[in-house]
């Protein structure tokens, strides 16, 4: 009787495990004290509590930071899920509109962010007017527990991890120049003549080197040895040098679709543009989904469909 009492549910854990996810989104015991209106002090003992409880070390504390654990960062993982939804529930609850509300926090790579997100969210806010968005440009989606975020919309295949990842779309990879190049130095008429040409480079976050190319038709795909004197690190710089008349480069239809129909920038090799680039949101892995997050996925979703 003893044991099955000492597993049972309590209110304090509850309040715990709250205290808990503050900490991990404000980055510190104090901040999350002053968020919540306690003292260093009860912070820490709530944490330790729920450290008590389930049996392992939740954070690494130095004199000048904390950091999840990897057992911490495994263990919110699990339980953050849970307790927005606990959050939404009593929301409700609270009232008989079934608003969204609260803070959404959503990691974007620099494209998605300029080209597709933030053009189009003020229809979302006008929608959901309790709800604040913040928007965080980021080269690489990181750790999406460790650095409180709740969504993640970002191109790339995913990487093996407790994240649930939905694909939006997969969007062609079209090669193009300005009528200005073309107009200078012709058209490559095979993939193996971009070679000779000056191409606007794309930097690879994970390597430092540029994205390599290749063109593809049907099942044949050519790599090439493209070279320039631009790099760049992200889609819109790129997309403007190209525009710029600075050399070919290889685009995100996605991006590209615009200045391609007003005639700033023309495509090249159309019959080699086969490749295609995914598009992937991703969040929380629980059978129980926020309803901020559940709704902003429901909007990307038709943003995307609708922009693809």
């Amino acid at each position: 009787m003893t044991k099955s009492r000492s597993r049972s549910f309590d209110r304090h854990l509850l309040d715990g495990l709250g205290v808990l996810s503050a900490v991990v989104k404000a980055g510190s015991f104090v901040r999350a004290g002053e968020l919540l209106g306690l003292t260093q002090s009860a912070v820490s003992r709530a944490v330790a509590r729920v450290e008590h409880r389930v049996g392992v070390r939740l954070f690494r504390r130095t004199a000048r930071a904390i950091s999840l654990t990897d057992e911490g960062r495994r263990f919110y993982a699990s339980v953050e899920p849970h307790l927005a939804a606990v959050e939404d529930a009593m929301l409700e609850a609270d009232s008989a509109s079934t608003r969204v509300r609260g803070r959404l926090r959503v990691n974007v790579d620099a494209g998605i962010g300029q080209f597709i997100l933030t053009p189009r969210i003020q229809p979302f806010l006008a929608q959901h007017p309790d709800l604040s968005v913040e928007i965080d440009v980021r080269d690489r989606m990181g750790d999406l527990v460790q650095e409180g975020y709740d969504v993640a919309v970002r191109f790339g295949l995913p990487k093996p991890s407790a994240l649930k990842a939905r694909v939006l779309l997969r969007t062609r990879v079209v090669t193009c120049a300005a009528p200005s190049y073309i107009a200078r130095h012709g058209a490559p008429r095979h993939p193996r003549d971009v070679e000779k040409h000056q191409c606007v480079m794309m930097r690879e976050p994970a390597t430092g080197s540029h994205f390599a190319w290749e063109f593809v038709r049907g099942k044949t795909t050519i790599p090439v040895n493209a070279t320039g004197q631009l790099m760049v690190n992200a889609s819109a710089p790129l997309l403007e040098a190209c525009i710029g008349g600075q050399g070919i480069a290889q685009l995100i239809e996605l991006y590209a679709r615009a200045p391609l129909a007003e005639g700033r920038l023309v495509q090249v090799l159309p019959e080699w543009a086969d490749e295609t680039y995914p598009l992937y949101a991703y969040h929380h892995s629980s059978r129980f989904v926020s309803a901020k997050v559940r709704t902003f996925l429901d909007y990307v979703v038709a943003l995307t469909r609708d922009a693809g």
